[in-house]
């Protein structure tokens, strides 16, 4: 029986959006149903809370979009930036042992975390690939990362004969609004689908070359039976930060953080300034030589 009632107001959180077609959550009773946005509400995605009307007959109605807490974007076809998750508390940044990790892309989606102010968390997939695929400079990489205060689960999802890693991952899930994030074909959708048993989500292979394809193909929101929630991203091969300044992008190395507060100059680069800290825990082995060279490329493209 519908008991919606003409016109009644009410508060509620977007499910996901097919073109104009918006489907919200109603916070007091679960229930989910269509809206429609007026057109400067456009901007509406998938994790946004949001007042709508309700009418008797039709779709519902749009009404506003509450502050966000954060968003996630990535470009679009056009190469503008386009809001694709909204009130996020957790990057899940998947990778595995193939395809080959992007280690810049990741640093890139940890600056990302940094921004958005939510945890991040680092996801190695495909382990039963590990004998065949982890080189010991990759195993070296990935350790850098734990070194310096980043969660990391080994999990296999998919094509393994054995799952692993799920329970771990559901721990970290738990009263969290998460969104798995990577390169295509490391397995996003695979891991989703272990978290989300009843869930039909689309799963491809990888390709000879060892690139991944896009699968999902629209950003869902999903309720976890344990608590929290998973927004189901579309893969993308490359993640565009939104423009930095250098000062958010010494913010993303939170390995900086300490020692900055012991440099010289409040705006050290930590590049070639006197009585730099960073460069000198580089120097003493503090911090991995590895990710400081990156850093430097990435700062040397905002000049």
């Amino acid at each position: 029986m519908n008991t919606l009632n003409k016109k009644r107001v009410t508060k509620g959180q977007v499910i996901t959006r097919y073109g104009a077609e918006i489907l919200v959550e109603i916070e007091d009773n679960q229930q989910v149903v269509r809206c429609t946005a007026k057109r400067k509400l456009d901007h509406v995605a998938c994790g946004d809370f949001v007042t709508i009307s309700l009418a008797e007959h039709g779709n519902a109605q749009l009404q506003s979009i509450e502050p966000r807490h954060n968003a996630l974007m990535r470009p679009d076809y056009s190469h503008k930036l386009k809001t694709i998750a909204a009130n996020i508390d957790q990057l899940i940044i998947v990778i595995a042992w193939r395809p080959k990790p992007s280690w810049s892309l990741i640093d890139r989606y940890l600056i990302a975390s940094q921004r958005l102010n939510c945890d991040a968390l680092i996801i190695i997939n495909k382990a039963d690939l590990y004998e065949q695929y982890a080189s010991a400079e990759a195993r070296l990489r990935l350790d850098e990362f734990k070194q310096i205060g980043y969660p990391i689960i080994s999990a296999s999802a998919g094509d393994a004969d054995e799952v692993t890693g799920i329970t771990e991952l559901q721990k970290y899930l738990h009263n969290k609004t998460s969104t798995l994030v990577g390169q295509s074909g490391v397995g996003k959708s695979s891991l989703a689908n272990e978290i989300l048993k009843d869930a039909n989500i689309q799963v491809g292979a990888i390709s000879d070359n060892g690139e991944g394809r896009h699968t999902t193909t629209s950003t869902r929101l999903y309720k976890l039976n344990a608590g929290g929630k998973l927004i189901d991203s579309p893969g993308v091969r490359d993640f565009a930060l939104p423009e930095l300044t250098a000062q958010q992008l010494r913010a993303g190395y939170i390995e900086f953080n300490d020692a900055s507060l012991s440099c010289k100059f409040n705006n050290c680069s930590h590049q070639h300034e006197p009585k730099c800290a960073v460069r000198q825990q580089l120097a003493d082995n503090k911090i991995p030589s590895e990710r400081y060279q990156r850093y430097l490329k990435l700062l040397a493209t905002l000049d």
